[in-house]
């Protein structure tokens, strides 16, 4: 292979970054790089008003750079980027595995492919491939299509159809599986200590699956997997990333990394020497967010490749491969056809949403007898959820029934004055995940005893159902919510 120049290399190391960055528009550093040949751009809640205002400004970066590849982490349930600050209008991954039907979860899909079309996004770090077989799992959750592998592969094959049926690439995430573990990578290194066995019967499945189905990327997880790697974990680690997802499981497409600033990677290695190994490992394009979204640090992680090429440290030859499975991806997006948004996709949205609610007595009768009281149980969200976006039911319960009031709570401080102020009225109890938060359970045990009257929603991972009324409506979105106040509302 020829020797590339210096100008050479520092393109292709731009191609391979995808940073993120602050604003509603493209700062003039943005422009610079993508003038310059940066590959990519990852788009986050901090970059989105609506669907106009992005488009305006992925249509304002084309005009630096034409193929650029813009992404974004919309997985459309409780992670979703742009609906952010109104909820998604969907229902997350658990909810449309709950309903367990491929064809509505490829039609949910498109739709969410259209939108993002339409903003002239190209690239969706999407669907969740993980299996969450772990329900004390901290990010992972209800962003997972469940707990069996081969529900969850069915649908995230029907998920990638779906969006790149619409001429959206979709990435199937977090390999090697990231749905059996007590860690957030965002905050640590995750241990999977399955054996090479388990690891082909449960986590691999999805992955497989989404492979066949043509999924155009893969993103890698920032977790350690002895049996594959005894040593680096998957984002860094050859074994798993060319050896496994490249070698033994053929995939050809592009991969990129989990957000490389994520401490399970970062506090151990820097953010230069985390992204020249992942580099070396088999990844293709560096995904870059979080408090990292400035020029510094984009000009920093460039150098640092074509530095680690010229020290003998990252091959000429890895650098120009990741390169051009780049270009094909932008090539493959510029050739797919696009799909115009359906104005009827709100109602789909909620119509699946409804479909989604699991109610433990099938003949409890609805409407409410009088405007309700409701308590909803705050959790620490994980770092994967925007916090600005809302969830809950009261706001929307209280748009069909105006005289519902109520409180959110974040400890049990607080309970026995709620629970005073619901006297007299239906009592609903909003929980999410109260399995895995000790207050939050021993809240509902105290709730339920003076009001066993109360319904209780469930609006996370559906474990241990409590009350005589329980609905499940497996995530949190806007439609989630609306779905439940409508049935509560008689509606």
């Amino acid at each position: 292979m020829k020797a590339h120049t210096g100008v050479e290399l520092r393109s292709m190391a731009d191609a391979v970054l995808q940073p993120g960055f602050v604003g509603k528009e493209p700062p003039p550093w943005l422009r610079r790089r993508l003038a310059d040949g940066l590959g990519g751009v990852a788009l986050f809640a901090r970059n989105v008003v609506d669907r106009d205002q992005v488009a305006e400004l992925t249509a304002a970066m084309r005009a630096e750079k034409p193929d650029v590849i813009v992404a974004i982490d919309e997985e459309a349930g409780d992670v979703t980027r742009m609906h952010a600050h109104t909820g998604s209008p969907w229902p997350g991954n658990l909810a449309l595995g709950a309903i367990d039907d491929p064809a509505l979860t490829r039609e949910v899909a498109g739709h969410i492919g259209r939108g993002l079309a339409a903003a002239g996004i190209n690239f969706d770090y999407a669907p969740d491939a993980d299996v969450n077989n772990d329900p004390n799992n901290p990010v992972i959750g209800s962003r997972a299509f469940g707990a069996e592998p081969e529900r969850v592969a069915r649908h995230t094959a029907a998920w990638i159809a779906g969006l790149q049926g619409a001429g959206v690439a979709a990435c199937a995430k977090h390999f090697p599986g990231h749905g059996n573990t007590s860690v957030d990578s965002h905050l640590d290194v995750p241990l999977i200590k399955a054996g090479r066995a388990d690891l082909d019967a449960v986590e691999l499945v999805p992955f497989r699956a989404a492979i066949a189905a043509g999924v155009q990327a893969v993103m890698s997880a920032h977790l350690r997997v002895p049996a594959l790697d005894a040593e680096l974990p998957a984002t860094l680690s050859r074994k798993i990333m060319t050896e496994l997802l490249r070698g033994e499981l053929g995939f050809e497409g592009l991969i990129v990394t989990d957000g490389i600033e994520m401490r399970a990677i970062s506090a151990r290695h820097g953010l230069a020497r985390a992204t020249v190994m992942a580099l070396d490992a088999g990844a293709d394009a560096i995904c870059v967010g979080g408090d990292h979204a400035d020029e510094e640090t984009a000009v920093m992680l460039r150098d640092a490749i074509v530095d680690a090429v010229r020290s003998g440290e990252l091959s000429e030859e890895r650098l120009a491969d990741a390169a051009a499975r780049v270009a094909r991806l932008a090539a493959w997006s510029a050739a797919a056809p696009k799909l115009a948004p359906d104005p009827r996709a709100g109602e789909i949205g909620l119509s699946a949403a409804r479909r989604a609610l699991r109610i433990t007595a099938p003949d409890a009768a609805f409407p409410l007898a009088g405007a309700p009281y409701v308590i909803e149980f705050q959790p620490e969200l994980n770092f994967a959820i925007a916090p600005e976006t809302p969830w809950g039911l009261l706001a929307p319960l209280a748009e069909l029934v105006p005289a519902t009031a109520g409180v959110r709570l974040t400890s049990r401080d607080g309970l026995p004055d709620a629970l005073r102020a619901s006297l007299g009225r239906p009592l609903v109890l909003v929980v999410r995940d109260p399995h895995r938060y000790p207050w939050m359970a021993d809240s509902v045990q105290v709730s339920l005893a003076m009001r066993r009257d109360a319904v209780v929603v469930e609006m996370g991972v559906p474990v241990d159902p409590q009350g005589d009324v329980h609905i499940a409506t497996f995530g949190a979105t806007a439609a989630a919510g609306r779905a439940v106040a409508e049935l509560l509302a008689g509606r």
